[in-house]
């Protein structure tokens, strides 16, 4: 039976069904009323069977269905030039993490009787919610940016769906595609707010884990627009405590672009100075200083109103987490350096990268920390 909806800031409750609401009426998102938790001591490694995937962990997650190609079980690599392991999240089915929401996403629309999903998307959520809608059998509507890199664009369209294109900025395509939920044309697959989404993305701390022998990082450095793979980390990792199989969450440390970065800038404005050598913050994050120019690279991030806002703030606060912003620069030459280096990854995918080093320099990382980096598009994208 389908897991029922409530919200955590109002205590209201919702019964789960193809017409159930995509956000409370109180405004806030959605989470399953039932979050199922394992019993027992996991097995090595190298004893468990990773053939189906992220699927592996079907224990953790809140449907029965499963529209899957696959996915999981990414290659954590070391990466000795970042003293860092490496998430490599580019090699999913449609070459980003964003399948990871995507495959349990469609698996409950399926489980609901859904006939028709709609999504807004800049592009990578968009693709995946495409690729599994076409796997599950099910019509997709995909809003998009008018503006939509060919290559995205592309993958929406061959897998059948059928792509919207809006004028204006990521907010007015997130409107024109809330106005067709409102109308009814289809069910909210929407990779911010719905919470089947988030069940997924946790299986990456799942995986971390288990690729470690079930041990967790000191830390944990990921790109944060919505905060997909950020709040679906530490749900993971806190799922794991939860269960007896590890002792700690790690820090969670959320990297953004300048020009949209409401985590990093709220993070400023309650950081006291830092006073000793060598940590001083970045000039992206000054406020002191004239506003820096806007990180174009980073689009897939380019989020100003993130739809969980005070939950990826809370996993921030709760994990003695961070967020900073970075520029054009300091991406472009850590995304040059990724290439040269074998990950063939989009420009977005350099941000967490970048922001490693800029931890490192403030002090908030220790250089012998154990740090794991998730690399999240293939540069396949931007073809």
């Amino acid at each position: 039976m389908p897991t029922d909806l409530h919200c955590r800031a109002c205590g209201n409750e919702y019964d789960a069904g193809p017409d159930e609401p995509w956000r409370c009426d109180c405004g806030h998102a959605l989470d399953f009323a039932n979050e199922p938790l394992p019993e027992g001591s996991p097995p090595p490694f190298e004893k468990l069977d990773t053939r189906r995937g992220l699927w592996t962990f079907f224990e953790f997650l809140p449907v029965s269905q499963q529209v899957s190609l696959g996915e999981g079980f990414t290659p954590l690599v070391d990466a000795p030039d970042w003293d860092a392991q490496f998430k490599l999240e580019y090699v999913f089915p449609s070459g980003s993490f964003k399948d990871r929401g995507a495959t349990v996403t469609l698996s409950r629309a399926v489980e609901l009787g859904v006939d028709t999903v709609i999504e807004d998307s800049s592009g990578n959520a968009g693709a995946a919610i495409a690729t599994y809608a076409a796997r599950a059998g099910l019509d997709a509507e995909i809003y998009v940016p008018a503006d939509i890199k060919q290559s995205k664009l592309v993958a929406i369209q061959r897998a059948g769906a059928r792509p919207v294109r809006v004028e204006g900025g990521r907010e007015a395509v997130t409107e024109a595609c809330l106005d067709a939920v409102r109308t009814g044309d289809g069910w909210y697959a929407s990779h911010a707010w719905n919470p089947a989404f988030y069940a997924g993305t946790m299986t990456f701390a799942l995986e971390v884990a288990a690729q470690r022998e079930w041990t967790v990082p000191d830390a944990v450095v990921l790109p944060l627009g919505h905060g997909t793979l950020f709040l679906g980390a530490y749900r993971g990792f806190r799922a794991l405590r939860e269960a007896g199989i590890t002792d700690d969450v790690p820090r969670l440390l959320g990297a953004q672009g300048t020009g949209y970065a409401p985590f990093a800038a709220e993070l400023q404005d309650n950081r006291p100075e830092r006073e000793e050598p060598g940590a001083e913050l970045t000039a992206a994050l000054d406020r002191d200083d004239e506003p820096e120019a806007i990180n174009e690279i980073v689009d897939g991030i380019h989020i100003r109103d993130p739809a969980r806002r005070e939950q990826v703030e809370d996993a921030i606060r709760e994990t003695d987490g961070d967020a900073i912003a970075l520029g054009a620069d300091a991406v472009e030459g850590t995304l040059d350096r990724l290439h040269r280096a074998g990950f063939y990854v989009e420009p977005t995918s350099a941000v967490a990268p970048a922001a490693l080093g800029e931890y490192r320099r403030e002090g908030v990382l220790d250089e012998d920390d154990d740090v794991v980096v998730p690399l999240t598009g293939s540069g396949m994208k931007t073809l």
